[in-house]
């Protein structure tokens, strides 16, 4: 097969243009069986199948999601599969009833996958800890070809080792200390790769052509004493065994494949298309999101009124755009538009306002039924005694001003009197400078002036511009001023509707209070 044909091109990034070649063919090392061109596959010798696979330790954040959406829409755009393995091969780290939280997190996102651990597959188990001997046997492969042997050391011995080219001031690298007769493998030791240093040239679909020299490679361990692979071995193994054609997955892999590009070589295998996602950012200080920054479990962002549709959108515009302004996605398309080819190599920063923002898109785009049908239990307390119908009216004055469902909260004042809250008027510069009896003199006029009003919007404006003349008060005053007599809040929909919606009682009485 002829060599895939360089695409380059130039892409934004940090403010300038860059240079990039997204597709570059690697002469030895690189998948040569599929033709990449922007992320699609145009030579079906292998069907695309991309995989996520977690570790069941904890809650699914950001970074997790994109790596999950991004192998979700290769797959999804190519007609391929999508594959959940949970690799919990550190019984240590596991955290009871993680496993379960992934997968809710997933579908809660609309996220589906095509085999997993709880619907099974052509390839099943999805578990690697119930896959023990199906590593035994792929290890004993490299024990046959003499590139697998028994780690005898001890841990102060291996220390020793470490301190020794410490105080070398080199590099400690385990293979100038393997073991001249190492003992059978019993399963009781570690059992080591024995790497063949050398250098290595690769590509990969996002960062383009990396290279490195032999001084990294290195003999890791690819079973533990307890019996468990590591990571390093069992996701090789597994890619292989479940036909796996893309690997998507974070920047810290990067430094490690050079050794699995070692241990492919090993095993006589043809790598997977790799694809490195860049950091996810913090907003400020350039430093790589944290919990601390907003990293917070998937579910908990869904729990305080995010809609799923929004953080995917978001999420998915993390470090990739389709070339134009858009900035919102439906699924439809992002499976139409997403390409790994536009994935940009630097960091992407996470912006909960923008996330905000794309989120009250999403609920802008929503008929009042189906917003409705979305809100759940965010209403206030207030409103659990009101009628659905004005519950949706509501829904239809307000939904403009909501970035999160959890913002009903603020409408609190639709279904029931508020607390008076001076501090609304205090803290304003203009209504701050009105004595008390000329509040209590407008807000009289506004009281008697809508007691003879009907109560439609448009009744209620002509009402409110006729008391504009009277008054003489600008309309940043007298309507301000009102606004936080009948709601007490920090802004509300447009004055007329609300008070129209409000009804002439509840107006009249606050007003009167």
């Amino acid at each position: 097969m002829s060599p895939n044909r360089v695409v380059a091109g130039t892409r934004w990034i940090n403010g300038g243009l860059h240079s990039f070649c997204p597709h570059h063919q690697n002469s030895e090392i690189f998948f040569t069986r599929l033709a990449v061109d922007h992320g699609t596959i145009t030579d079906m010798n292998q069907p695309v199948r991309t995989r996520f696979a977690p570790s069941p330790t904890g809650y699914l954040h950001v970074g997790g999601v994109r790596t999950a959406l991004f192998a979700w829409l290769v797959a999804r755009q190519n007609n391929g599969k999508f594959v959940l393995r949970l690799e919990d091969t550190d019984q240590a780290r596991e955290i009871e009833g993680s496993a379960e939280h992934l997968i809710a997190s997933l579908k809660a996102l609309g996220i589906s996958y095509d085999e997993g651990p709880d619907i099974g597959g052509e390839f099943a188990p999805y578990k690697q800890s119930e896959r023990l001997e199906t590593y035994k046997k792929w290890a004993q492969k490299l024990i046959d070809s003499g590139r697998a042997y028994a780690d005898p050391y001890t841990r102060e011995e291996l220390q020793a080792f470490r301190e020794q080219a410490q105080a070398d001031k080199k590099p400690f690298l385990y293979r100038n200390h393997r073991p001249e007769n190492p003992p059978v493998w019993d399963g009781s030791q570690p059992l080591r790769f024995k790497s063949d240093p050398k250098a290595y040239q690769w590509n990969d679909s996002v960062m383009g052509d990396l290279s490195t020299g032999p001084e990294v490679i290195d003999d890791f361990i690819l079973i533990k004493s307890d019996g468990f692979p590591t990571y390093n071995f069992a996701h090789i193994v597994d890619d292989a065994e479940m036909q796996i054609s893309h690997i998507i997955r974070g920047q810290e892999f990067i430094s490690s494949t050079p050794n699995y590009l070692n241990l492919y070589e090993a095993f006589g295998l043809e790598p997977p298309i790799f694809a490195t996602m860049p950091h996810i950012m913090a907003a400020q200080g350039g430093k790589k999101l944290s919990k601390r920054d907003g990293a917070k479990d998937i579910l908990d962002y869904i729990g305080d009124g995010y809609l799923p549709e929004a953080l995917v959108s978001f999420i998915a515009t993390l470090g990739w755009n389709d070339g134009t302004e858009q900035e919102v996605f439906t699924v439809t398309e992002l499976i139409e538009k997403f390409s790994l080819a536009r994935v940009q190599r630097s960091g992407a920063q996470f912006d909960v306002k923008r996330l905000e923002w794309v989120n009250g898109q999403f609920i802008r785009q929503l008929s009042t039924h189906d917003l409705y049908e979305k809100v759940g239990n965010y209403w206030p307390s207030a409103a659990s005694s009101s009628e659905d119908e004005y519950k949706q009216k509501v829904l239809t004055l307000g939904k403009d001003r909501l970035k999160t469902l959890a913002d009903l909260q603020q409408f609190g004042y639709f279904f029931a009197d508020p607390k008076p809250n001076m501090d609304l008027i205090e803290g304003n510069k203009q209504l701050s400078k009105l004595s008390p009896e000329r509040r209590a003199e407008l807000i009289k006029s506004a009281h008697d002036a809508l007691q003879n009003s009907e109560f439609t919007p448009d009744a209620v404006q002509n009402t409110l511009n006729q008391l504009l003349e009277t008054t003489g008060e600008k309309p940043g005053i007298l309507f301000s001023l009102i606004r936080i007599y009948t709601t007490w809040a920090p802004f509300s929909p447009q004055l007329n509707d609300t008070l129209a919606l409000l009804g002439k009682d509840a107006t009249l009485r606050r007003l009167s209070a």
